[in-house]
Formats: C-alpha cells, structure tokens, sequence
C-alpha cells in the first residue's frame, strides 16, 4: 500500500492535474516483439504490433532472454522537475535513467504440442507508469503485476486451420508500438502509445480464414490492465488482411466503461488502423485512432481524441538504420492529457547495432521535438512561476541517448 501511495503522490507531481484518463502510477506496455509468437524471431526483425503468428511451427520450440534499456534525454528547457509533461514512458529528463530491463521464458504452441506458454519478468522506470488510470483505483495486487510483461498460457485447438486461445497479460492489440523500445523503430514512443494500452489482462482467440486474413476477438479487464474502474470488461476485435507480400491492413476496436457509471451510454469506443508497408530496406505505416465517450458528470459532456503517426524506417546496412516519425495528438476536451491541446511532434533516430552471437547492442542517437498548443498546454520549463509550481512553455527539444543490450536465444527439446 505504501508504494502504491508514493507511485500515485509521483504521478501527481509529473501531472500536475492532467486526465481523467492518463495512465498513472505504474505504466508498462506491449512486451519484446509486439507479437508474442514473433518474439522468437531474430531481435533485429520489426513486426507489427499485437498480430498473431502468421503460421504455426511444426514442432515445440522454448525461447529465453532479457535486455536492459539505459537512456539520457536531454531536455533543452532543463525543467526542475525533469519531466517530460503528460507521458508516461521515458518521462524522466536531464538524467541517465534505467527505462527497463526484463527477462523471458517463452514456448510457442505447435501442432505436435499444442500448449504455449510465456513468462515476462520487468523492472524499471517505465514499469511505474503504464498500466494504471489517474481516475480509476488501482487493481487489487498491481504493485506486484505491474512487473509482469506478457504472461499468459496458450492452446492451439485442433479446429479447421487452427484457433489458437491466450489467457493471462498479452500485447495489446491496439497500436503499431510496442511498451519495449527495443521492438521499435524509436526510442521514444509516439503520443497515440502512450495514450493507448500497451498490454491487456483476459483472454483473446485468433483464427487465420486464410492465409491472408486473420481475425482476433478478445474480452480483457479494461482499457488500463491494472486499473479497476468497475466490474464490467471491455471487448473488442481486430482484422488483419495482408494485401500483398508487402503491405498489411489492420482494424482494431475496443469498447467497454471506463468509468464507475458502467451505463452504455458512458462506455468509450476507440478505432485504430494500421496500414504498413514494409520490404527489406524500407518500412513505412499510417497508423489512425479515434476514440471518444460521454463523461458521468454534469451535463454529460461527450469527449473526443485523436492520433496519427506516419513513420519511415530505413535500414542501410546490417547495422545502420534511421526512421524519420512525425504524428499529431488532439486531445478536444483534455480526456487524455488533462488539458485541451493538440500536440505536434517529430522524432528523428539514427540506429547503430552491434550483433555479438546471441546478444545485441542498439546505440540509438535521438532527436525529438513536441509542440503542444492549446488552453493548459505545453511542458516543463527550468524555474518555478510559484513555489512548487513549474513554469510552461509551448515547446521541447530533446536530445537522446538509448543503449539496449538485448539478449534471446531458443532451444529444441
């Protein structure tokens, strides 16, 4: 209880009022390879987030790993608080941070044996944030779950081309990014992200119709997985078409009450699609989500929000990359963020991995500036207006550097 308290009474500090909806006091998203049957793929393969398996392998494999996530960004406006306002990954500037560091057992469910199974143990600064709902109590044992990536139990049933059934935390299926920076094309993680679920809590089925065409329902606890606003769960599906060997088409809903009144008419929906177009050197996608709800307050206000990102990753050698991510956040009535703004950024990367038998270092070099226009607006600024009050300033400039060492290797029983 007492480390519940001191994440929420930090939370409010990096705040400072913001949202009904912005997740607090432990955040922690989609886990190493936003699909969890991809993650036992090579780690310099980028997939899109909250997919499942393409096909199944014809025999039992386990795969085990872990990676450290270090990182310095240096924030221009120097705020003394050394936060960067309303996120709530990579929030802590001017300092070198540890973001996160996880390890993972993993075995993919097979023909020949049809249970899987995945463990993810995680840890750090990017742990205390996702998950949680700065309006909604906090899920009885979340400041232990809160260090659980995707952990979940599988079973591939013997049905036509395959159901395959996930019960436990899993990836999100909302979003093309992933919690871990690693499985990114950036280090830091686009406003629409941050904003969304990164993990899920509940059971979710996937059936491919062909090979082209991939539909997944689910029923999970919420909209954050370790937030308990009520006792209704939330629902949602997706559809996943691949058009050609290049080019991916998902659609992704979620409805379900985010708040205490559970009554329809207050439940929030939210809309995501994902268009991405990837060959061997170049990927690119469009992603576009819309969400909104009436708020059960006086009046009953109707909320809405939006987000795009459009980013272009560019691989020039087996070790050099650089993607290019511009994205804009409208957040209408201040649902999300806490204040009404729109929110203007681009992020800027150049990759260096050094691959060293079963492990990898990604030195990730970053710029990244935000624009937030809007009453309430704007980010952290050096000096305090009041005391214990800090400054804004429309603007931010930051200049980062991330070192992941990763590790991932697989047996064969």
């Amino acid at each position: 209880m007492l480390l519940a308290t001191m994440s929420n009474l930090a939370w409010t500090q990096a705040t400072l009022g913001q949202t009904t909806e912005m997740p607090s006091t432990a955040q922690g998203n989609r886990p190493t390879v936003r699909n969890q049957g991809d993650e036992l793929v090579a780690a310099s393969e980028q997939d899109t987030p909250g997919s499942p398996p393409a096909t199944q392998p014809s025999d039992p494999q386990w795969g085990y790993g872990g990676f450290l996530d270090a990182a310095y960004l240096l924030d221009l406006n120097h705020p003394t608080n050394h936060l960067f306002r309303s996120r709530g990954t990579a929030y802590k500037v001017d300092e070198p941070i540890l973001n996160m560091g996880a390890a993972y057992l993993r075995k993919s469910a097979s023909e020949s044996s049809r249970w899987g199974l995945e463990v993810t143990l995680q840890g750090g600064q990017d742990s205390r944030i996702f998950g949680f709902s700065a309006t909604a109590p906090n899920l009885p044992g979340s400041e232990w779950l809160r260090h659980l990536g995707p952990t979940a139990a599988s079973f591939l049933v013997p049905l036509g081309r395959g159901l395959t059934v996930q019960v436990g935390i899993f990836s999100s299926l909302i979003g093309y990014d992933s919690l871990y920076a690693k499985d990114n094309f950036n280090y830091t993680r686009p406003w629409g992200a941050d904003l969304t679920p990164y993990l899920m809590m509940g059971v979710n089925a996937s059936y491919p119709f062909s090979e082209r065409l991939t539909v997944t329902v689910f029923v999970v606890n919420g909209y954050w997985h370790l937030a308990n606003a009520n006792h209704v769960p939330n629902s949602g599906a997706q559809i996943a078409y691949k058009v050609t060997g290049h080019t991916t088409l998902k659609e992704t809903v979620l409805f379900g009450p985010h708040q205490s009144d559970t009554g329809f008419e207050f439940w929030r929906f939210l809309w995501d699609s994902t268009a991405e177009w990837k060959t061997d050197s170049v990927t690119t996608a469009l992603e576009y989500h819309v969400g909104t709800e009436k708020v059960a307050t006086f009046g009953a206000p109707r909320a809405l929000w939006m987000s795009a990102q459009l980013p272009l990753h560019r691989v020039f050698t087996k070790n050099w990359s650089a993607t290019v991510r511009p994205e804009v956040y409208w957040d209408r009535d201040g649902r999300m963020t806490g204040v009404s703004q729109t929110v203007k950024a681009n992020t800027t990367t150049l990759e260096y991995r050094i691959p060293y038998r079963r492990a990898t270092t990604i030195v990730r070099l970053e710029h990244r500036i935000d624009d937030s226009r809007g009453p309430g607006g704007g980010f952290f600024r050096g000096g305090e207006v009041a005391p214990g009050v800090v400054g804004l300033t429309p603007t931010q400039n930051l200049l980062i550097l991330g070192v992941i060492v990763t590790f991932d290797s697989h047996l064969q029983p």
